[in-house]
């Protein structure tokens, strides 16, 4: 029988913490070396003392130095171009040996926009000549924006850099968007210094329509960029996932974010052919952008609505006054009448005006039909397939 030691009630067995066997520690495991703070984000660095624009800062940019190889798509919307387009192919021949040179694989998309003369004729050649060109033809005109982004979608390399085929945008400017590329920025927008023979009056709008949009939509639209611009893999996905019908792109890139900085050029005169921007097209443009990117005519409207009900109370307010106190009567003239029903039915058409084109909008926008269709495409059997030298 084995011994019985008494224990008080209530008593627990002291636990004892685990001490691992004498000489059997497992040894320390060696941390790993931080990595320098990107001079970008240190705050002693030039660049982080310096104030930056608001576009700048959005998020930090990670420098390419060693980015060499790197596939380069230039894509550019083609709409009855046929006597510019044999300029276009030589003015390209010098700045695309040297893009070669020094990074690798070009590639040019040529989108035709249901063009009614020999642009497509030319462009299918060119295919043929050299292959590094890459001819996309839709099946009929869809505009300008949308031509632009099927030649976006269309576009293999790492780095897309989109201009038009007047000549205005020269391509001795493209090394340089790519120069921005290396230093980390995802968009790179080609600033105009001058615009050419263009006149003021154009001028005056442009500078008021720019202010405007980027008062309505929040977003910071730049200055005489236009359509010259280069974007990384990664900003042209998330700008593909956006399905706009009524495309703005000039809104649409800057919204998207990533780093985006702008170079500066002298902007020329237009080598060949007739502008395919009039007036019009530049007010519908400009509607588009200011509908696409804010509800700010919505708004407008609503303020409207209020500001004329205040307005006619309170001159419901001053009849009655003047005619309770100083005794007046209370007949209305002709002249006031006709011009409260003119004011008042002119403002209700047009708010049923801005109210409907949104609705209009919305109705186009959730038929969710293609944004464009291709017909053909022309491709040289030789042609090279751009490489892309990062992840997206």
């Amino acid at each position: 029988m084995g011994s019985c030691h008494w224990k008080p009630a209530g008593y627990a067995r002291p636990r004892r913490r685990y001490q691992p066997p004498p000489n059997k520690t497992p040894p320390a495991k060696p941390h790993a070396p931080l990595l320098p703070t990107p001079p970008a984000l240190r705050s002693d660095s030039p660049e982080r003392s310096q104030p930056q624009p608001a576009f700048l800062a959005s998020s930090p940019r990670i420098a390419r130095p060693m980015l060499t190889m790197l596939s380069i798509s230039i894509v550019i919307p083609v709409y009855n171009e046929a006597p510019v387009l044999p300029l276009l192919f030589a003015g390209l021949a010098g700045t695309l040996a040297e893009l070669e040179q020094a990074h690798g694989p070009v590639e040019l998309v040529l989108v035709n926009d249901g063009s009614a003369d020999a642009s497509w004729d030319l462009i299918r050649t060119q295919c043929q000549r050299d292959a590094r060109y890459v001819g996309v033809n839709l099946s009929r005109n869809f505009g300008h924006q949308r031509a632009l982004a099927a030649g976006l979608e269309s576009a293999r390399g790492e780095v897309v850099i989109s201009m038009d085929a007047d000549l205005q945008d020269p391509p001795a400017v493209l090394p340089q968007l790519v120069a921005k590329y290396c230093e980390g920025y995802d968009v790179v927008y080609a600033t105009r210094l001058t615009r050419g023979k263009e006149s003021w009056g154009k001028r005056i709008t442009a500078n008021i329509f720019y202010r405007v949009i980027e008062k309505v939509s929040g977003v910071t639209v730049h200055k005489d960029t236009g359509d010259f611009r280069l974007m990384s893999r990664r900003a042209l996905v998330e700008l593909s996932r956006m399905r706009e019908v009524h495309r703005f792109l000039r809104g649409m890139v800057p919204w998207i974010g990533f780093p985006q900085t702008q170079v500066f050029y002298d902007r020329g005169d237009r080598q060949a052919g007739e502008t395919h921007y009039p007036l019009p097209k530049m007010l519908a443009l400009a509607f588009d952008g200011i509908a696409s990117m804010s509800t700010a005519p919505l708004r407008l409207a609503y303020l409207l609505c209020l500001l004329l009900f205040s307005v006619f109370i309170g001159y419901i307010m001053w009849v009655l006054f003047d005619h309770f106190v100083y005794g007046s009567e209370l007949v209305q003239g002709w002249t006031s009448l006709m011009s409260a029903i003119t004011i008042f039915g002119t403002i209700e058409l047009l708010m049923f005006g801005i109210f409907g084109e949104y609705l209009g909008r919305t109705y186009e926008q959730v038929k969710q039909r293609p944004l464009y269709i291709i017909a053909d495409v022309e491709r040289s059997a030789t042609s090279p397939t751009p490489t892309r030298s990062e992840p997206s």
